[in-house]
């Protein structure tokens, strides 16, 4: 479904990330996957090439928040694949936190990484797409983006942000034949949902219409299905993968 494309992933070392990025590898694309840290990077380097040495994949460790570093990590991208088609913001970081406790600079670090690096990151492929002739934005949103979440209102409001940003870009952007669209995911079996007692995974399961926590491969498949160009008149969308699990 991908053949041909070069896509980059953020946040591309594990969970949902790293299932988008063998996902679309697997579908044909050439993918640069980006990390925190090079460490972490050069592991899920390791991890795909065991399982496929053929797998054209890279890695990087930009700093997300910095223009000038998300930049030159796209243009070695490009120089080392020949374009940028596809860009997926899943890098993003969670909270828990009680609005009592916050301490001072916590809810401006999960903005800087949820909010301001898919900012960062979709102005530097969107230069490159668009002396293309286009390209596809997906960034991930949260079903808690619609629903809001009891503790750690920093993360479902940044979610929020990433959901008017989708929809605002997706207009300003049609005309370069740049669509951008976002995937807000449910309960995911993530290595830390995996680690739950089942005592708390159940009563999460009971909630959910479909019977079951979404997989990352789920997800995998809903960035996909929007990277391609069965998705070509699909734009401003933030398509829900939750099983409808509404709280």
């Amino acid at each position: 479904m991908l053949k041909g494309k070069v896509a980059v992933v953020t946040g591309g070392t594990r969970g949902i990330g790293y299932s988008i990025v063998k996902t679309f590898l697997d579908n044909g694309a050439k993918v640069a996957l980006l990390g925190s840290r090079q460490e972490t990077v050069e592991k899920a380097l390791s991890s795909l090439k065991d399982e496929n040495p053929d797998y054209p994949v890279m890695g990087l460790w930009p700093d997300l928040t910095d223009a000038q570093a998300v930049a030159e990590a796209f243009d070695q991208v490009k120089a080392a694949f020949g374009s940028l088609d596809i860009l997926a913001n899943n890098a993003g970081v969670s909270s828990s936190t009680s609005i009592y406790d916050y301490k001072p600079g916590d809810f401006e670090k999960i903005m800087a990484l949820n909010v301001n690096a898919v900012y960062v990151c979709s102005q530097a492929a969107a230069r490159i797409m668009k002396e293309q002739g286009g390209g596809s934005i997906i960034n991930t949103s949260s079903m808690v983006s619609l629903y809001g979440q009891p503790s750690g209102s920093g993360y479902p409001t940044s979610k929020f942000a990433v959901n008017g940003f989708t929809r605002s870009l997706a207009r300003e952007l049609g005309k370069d034949h740049i669509r951008v669209n976002a995937v807000a995911p449910g309960i995911t079996k993530t290595d830390m949902v995996a680690a739950l007692p089942d005592a708390m995974i159940q009563p999460m399961i009971a909630r959910i219409p479909l019977g079951r926590i979404g997989e990352p491969e789920d997800i995998a498949n809903a960035f996909l299905f929007l990277a391609s160009d069965m998705a070509s008149y699909v734009t401003g969308e933030v398509l829900s993968v939750d099983g409808a699990m509404m709280t």
